[in-house]
């Protein structure tokens, strides 16, 4: 019986880290470009969310693209043109040329990541599956909290250019790396087979219940996750009075934890532990975690420790979602819309959590964004319970 290719694994997840790069380089450079090009809060706003809006609508599409023209090659074009895009970016006169070269560095990303999972589910053996998707699932929160990091370290006294540079040159070496290990591997080959029109396809794929209800979880988890971390800085400046340099550090570092969580999934899975089990766990305990975070009567310091273990104990929900991507296609050869269809769910989410927070907070103070994290981790839950009966009336079948 053939092995997994666990060397080929990690080259694919490391491109997904590498994509997520271009995600994590704004939010600490925002003052930079602000104060260089004299962005709005209404500029910099997009700036955040180009990426996710061109996620959030065309991720079924350009997956149904990648098994067209082939995953590998889509991985290449993404991480070609994010890097691309990110160098002639860096040298940008004003915001709008970087708000647009946003739109491709965003066709970028989502070429990787949408193309990726069905690589991995291809050359991992069955037994294997769970723990290759796992292992994927860390890209956001690797990428993204690394490139913070390391923004965060090297802004200070310097432009936010830099952070464009990095990103662009990390992206050059995994575009080496990929040209010279992934492109000989015959595992990675395109599989032949006859496909249905583009639009049948999606629709097959928007009205399978399995599928919609795995974009349902993941958007109301990226709702609540992206809510708390998005207002992390916040609470530090304005509540403990930390410098932005250190509000960037420890939000980054609570981003990164978030990669515990996802390992731990693959390996609960792996030993037996339900899918189910973990989805509504998190959800049910987080939910009050949440409440402890926006609470005013816990002191700020414990609400920073709080939002490190949300952080890291919410990190299951992606790691059972995307596992379970296989079982409930319509088809195999839909895994890859499947997947498209939850990085949109994904993004809508991210881009409707920090602004629901905001009006929360400002009309009602901190405490009423606990309505919000309570509302979507039920979801959370609801979902999780669906797709678990959705299993059992598949297997008693």
């Amino acid at each position: 019986m053939r092995r997994t290719p666990w060397a080929l694994v990690g080259l694919l997840v490391a491109a997904g880290i590498v994509a997520a790069f271009h995600v994590g380089k704004v939010p600490p450079a925002l003052p930079s470009i602000r104060a260089e090009l004299g962005a709005t809060l209404g500029q910099a706003g997009w700036l955040l969310s180009t990426v996710n809006l061109v996620t959030a609508v065309g991720g079924m599409a350009i997956a149904l693209t990648a098994d067209r023209v082939g995953h590998r090659r889509l991985v290449l074009f993404g991480t070609a043109l994010s890097c691309g895009t990110s160098f002639l970016a860096a040298f940008a006169p004003d915001v709008g040329t970087l708000i647009a070269s946003r739109f491709f560095e965003g066709l970028g990303f989502i070429a990787v990541v949408v193309a990726i999972p069905s690589l991995l589910l291809k050359i991992a053996r069955p037994d294997d599956q769970r723990l290759a998707m796992a292992l994927w699932t860390t890209y956001m929160p690797a990428g993204a909290g690394a490139m913070m990091l390391i923004s965060a370290i090297v802004l200070p006294g310097t432009s936010w250019r830099v952070a464009w540079f990095v990103a662009a040159g990390v992206s050059a070496a995994m575009l080496l790396a990929l040209l010279l290990r992934a492109v000989p591997r015959s595992e990675l080959d395109a599989s032949p087979g006859t496909r249905r029109p583009v639009l049948h396809e999606m629709a097959e794929v928007a009205i399978s219940g399995g599928p919609l209800a795995i974009a349902l979880c993941f958007g109301a988890y990226s709702c609540c996750w992206f809510a708390i971390v998005g207002f992390l800085p916040t609470l530090q400046i304005e509540r403990l009075h930390l410098s932005t340099s250190t509000a960037a550090i420890v939000t980054a570092l609570v981003v990164i934890v978030n990669v515990g969580g996802n390992l731990a999934s693959g390996w609960l899975l792996r030993h037996g532990v339900a899918r189910v089990t973990l989805i509504v766990a998190a959800a049910v305990s987080m939910a009050f975690c949440a409440g402890g975070i926006f609470s005013d009567a816990l002191p700020d310091l414990p609400r920073l420790l709080l939002a490190g273990l949300y952080s890291a104990v919410i990190g299951v929900v992606p790691g059972a979602l995307f596992t379970a991507i296989p079982v409930h296609a319509p088809r195999p050869a839909l895994a890859g819309a499947a997947t498209g269809l939850l990085m949109q769910g994904s993004n809508f989410g991210a881009l409707l959590g920090p602004p629901l927070t905001a009006s929360l907070v400002s009309s009602s103070g901190w405490p009423a964004a606990a309505w919000l994290t309570s509302i979507s981790l039920t979801l959370v839950a609801a979902a999780g319970i669906f797709l678990h009966l959705r299993e059992r009336r598949r297997v008693a079948a």
